[in-house]
């Protein structure tokens, strides 16, 4: 046990003063300090006692900050402690030393080199404990690194060197690279001790090397030249060489030599000096068709450069009418967006559609049509700012990017757009004249991102072309409401086929001079299970819009003639079964083959079905519909227009189409009782048709009034809640069945001899 205070290392204030014991001790203490190695004493495996050196090593303030610390402190980890341990057990528990080199941690966790000797103080106790001498090598384990890599690297490159290396003293070899002996044809090691004499050609060049090298190498100077070397079978080397002393303050210490092998070098240069002279004169000839070829170059990267501008411009510009495409108009309306955000400035839209433009392609052709729209676009162009973007999105359709403008501003130049509409275009012969339907969205109000605001300037560009065409409206709302409420549907309609959600109900057609029916109309109906019943006014245009109208018309084709099928096989006898056909319908591709199709499925000749056909069907497109027309009617199919009188018929297109029947509008038939226009109106049609050969049938026929003046005017048919409801099929078969048997008794139902009672009081429920 050390008689020393281990926190001062000063004697014991009780021991005698200039003890032996004392004095023994601080000799002890002042060997400890001033030692060049760390030493400490281990008990128990913790610190008892160190010198500072000891500390200094492990990174401690002081030695006594390292009194009681554990042993394991001092290794990278518990493993490391505990192998050293097993390793330095056996050795000094025979009253050895252990040395060992190991890697050892600091107080701050980086690890180092040292070298440990540890030796137990009493072998026979190990409980005394036990004395290491640590000494920081790291420095010198790690110059022992550099310097075994530098001499690694210096044999990878001796052995590895492309070059004859070769050490001479007093012109003997003292070592050489594998290199030079396979350039001078000997066997590993058969040079080594040899005069450098051996390699040379005769005794006067090496006499001759030797005089001419040593006045540079003297001077600490590098001798250079080209010297021919001999061969062990005695052949020529011409080598490239270089050489230079060891120790320019030594000579003695010897000379190294670096040799090439340019032999084949200059044997190569002998054959170049040989077609110098072809060489230049076929570079003479080149030199004019280089020339060329550099012009051709300039003018291929001019070329790629105008290409490159090309690619840009088709890549970001409507090829039509170089107004910017979608993709430029997607650049410029993230950067306008982001500077109105950063600068509290507002921006509008405006979605412009061109009113009937199709009917220029239909009529005239493509390239009156391309035609035109360049010239739409040149003056659309020229209302707006330099500032503003005009694109064209595609077809007649184009969108307005106006940063800075407020509704106000929009409105105005929407307003010089209708104003700059009504003047024609000429193309060619044609004078056009061609109105827009515009709708107008405002950042950030109508959506914080452009693609928000284009959704809602074509949601209020819809709504002004709903508002009679060839005007502007706002987004609102309400707009955003319908359009939610249109996709909604949208997406509802895409399932409700598959999932039977739709059914039809018949209305009878009566002949109002027999007062007997002459057939029913099928219309669409659809509940849905969380909307409820949807009118057929809201539905039937999305379906329109969004495809769903083909595959659910050719349902109901195919329903309403199997319904009529089961009636005859009932012995209900209806003359037809009016179907309408939707303008999407009517223009799909193979129409007659279809309709052939679902009859002969049905059983049914083909008059015992009529199609019902807007005037819009007939006069889009006149000669496509005289067509398809002039096909059903060959097949034996009925045709009829319906709503006759609410659109814009051409009476010389209507002359030559094959229709049976004019239907009149029920807006028409509403106020036959009170609006004389009406009456005029409705007898002018009737007129008309009679003189054309067609009959006609009222819808919206309500009223014993309107019902008589038909018949007075000689309308053939009448349809409304005064002939009968629209039904479902099982509650129209029971008043089927009634009219038969009043037939064969002689009165329609709900006659009885007399004309007092209502003639149609079974339809009514």
């Amino acid at each position: 046990m050390p008689l020393l205070d281990h926190s001062s290392g000063s004697p014991s204030v009780h021991a005698p003063a200039d003890t032996p014991l004392e004095r023994t001790l601080r000799e002890q203490q002042t060997l400890l300090d001033n030692a060049g190695a760390g030493i400490a004493f281990i008990r128990q495996q913790q610190v008892v006692r160190c010198n500072r050196r000891y500390a200094e090593i492990f990174g401690y303030a002081s030695p006594e900050a390292l009194v009681g610390q554990h042993s394991e402190s001092f290794y990278p980890d518990a493993s490391d402690f505990r192998e050293l341990g097993r390793a330095a057990y056996p050795v000094v528990s025979t009253g050895q030393t252990f040395r060992v080199e190991r890697i050892l941690r600091r107080c701050d966790g980086t690890v180092f080199w040292g070298r440990l000797s540890g030796s137990l103080i009493n072998p026979k106790d190990t409980a005394e404990g036990s004395i290491w001498i640590v000494d920081d090598i790291d420095a010198q384990k790690n110059a022992q690194v550099r310097l075994d890599a530098a001499i690694w690297e210096k044999q990878i490159l001796l052995d590895n060197a492309m070059v004859g290396i070769v050490y001479l003293r007093d012109r003997r070899l003292t070592r050489c690279n594998r290199h030079f002996e396979q350039m001078l044809g000997y066997e590993p090691g058969e040079l080594e001790g040899c005069a450098s004499r051996q390699w040379m050609p005769s005794d006067q060049a090496w006499e001759d090397v030797g005089q001419r090298c040593y006045e540079p190498i003297s001077r600490g100077l590098t001798f250079e030249g080209e010297l021919t070397l001999s061969r062990k079978d005695g052949s020529p080397v011409l080598c490239e060489v270089r050489c230079k002393a060891i120790d320019p303050s030594d000579l003695g210490l010897g000379t190294i030599w670096i040799c090439m092998d340019i032999t084949e070098r200059r044997r190569a240069q002998s054959e170049l000096i040989k077609v110098h002279a072809e060489l230049e004169t076929l570079v003479a000839q080149r030199t004019q068709e280089l020339s060329e070829t550099v012009d051709s170059l300039h003018r291929e990267i001019d070329d790629r450069k105008l290409d490159q501008e090309r690619i840009y411009w088709l890549a970001h510009y409507d090829a039509l009418t170089g107004l910017p495409n979608r993709t430029l108009l997607a650049e410029r309306s993230s950067h306008a967006i982001e500077q109105a955000r950063q600068d509290q400035t507002p921006i509008s839209v405006i979605f412009l559609d061109l009113d009937h433009f199709k009917h220029v392609n239909d009529s005239l052709g493509h390239r009156v049509g391309d035609a035109l729209l360049v010239q739409i676009a040149r003056r659309l162009r020229a209302v707006v700012r330099e500032k503003d973007t005009v694109c064209r999105l595609g077809g007649d359709e184009f969108i307005l990017l106006l940063p800075g403008a407020n509704a106000k501003g929009a409105a105005r130049v929407a307003g010089k757009l209708l104003e700059a509409s009504r003047q024609p275009y000429q193309i060619d012969h044609h004078e056009l004249t061609m109105a827009p339907s515009m709708g107008i969205a405002v950042y950030p109000d109508d959506g914080a991102n452009f693609e928000t605001l284009s959704q809602s300037a074509d949601v209020a560009m819809y709504r002004a072309k709903q508002g009679g065409r060839n005007t502007y409206r706002f987004f609102t709302p309400e707009m955003q409401a319908h359009s939610v409420r249109a996709l909604q549907l949208e997406n509802a309609l895409r399932r409700a086929l598959e999932r039977g959600q739709f059914s039809l109900h018949y209305q009878p057609q009566v002949c109002i001079a027999t007062q007997q029916v002459m057939g029913v109309e099928a219309l669409l109906r659809w509940k849905h299970p969380e909307l409820g019943t949807v009118s057929p006014a809201e539905f039937i245009p999305i379906a329109e819009d969004c495809g769903q109208i083909l595959p659910i018309g050719e349902w109901v084709l195919r329903t309403a003639l199997e319904q009529l099928k089961r009636w005859h096989d009932q012995g209900l006898i209806l003359p037809s079964m009016s179907v309408n056909l939707s303008a999407v319908q009517f223009r799909q591709p193979r129409l007659p083959e279809l309709i052939a199709r679902i009859l002969a499925g049905a059983g049914l000749p083909p008059g015992a079905l009529e199609l019902e056909l807007t005037e819009g069907v007939a006069m889009d497109d006149p000669r496509m519909a005289i067509d398809t027309m002039d096909q059903l009617h060959a097949l034996g199919v009925q045709l009829s227009i319906d709503d006759f009188g609410t659109g814009y018929s051409s009476l010389s297109q209507l002359k030559r189409f094959p229709i049976g029947k004019l239907k009149i509008d029920q807006s028409f038939v509403r106020d036959l009782d009170e609006d004389a226009n009406d009456r005029a109106i409705v007898s002018a049609i009737i007129r008309m048709a009679q003189a054309l050969g067609m009959q006609t049938i009222a819808e919206g026929v309500e009223t014993r009034g309107q019902f008589e003046f038909l018949r007075d005017q000689g309308c053939n048919q009448a349809q409304g809640y005064y002939c009968g409801h629209p039904q479902a099929a099982e509650q129209l078969q029971i008043y089927l069945q009634a009219c038969r048997k009043a037939q064969q008794g002689g009165n329609a139902p709900g006659q009885r001899g007399t004309q007092t009672s209502h003639p149609f009081t079974a339809f009514l429920r």
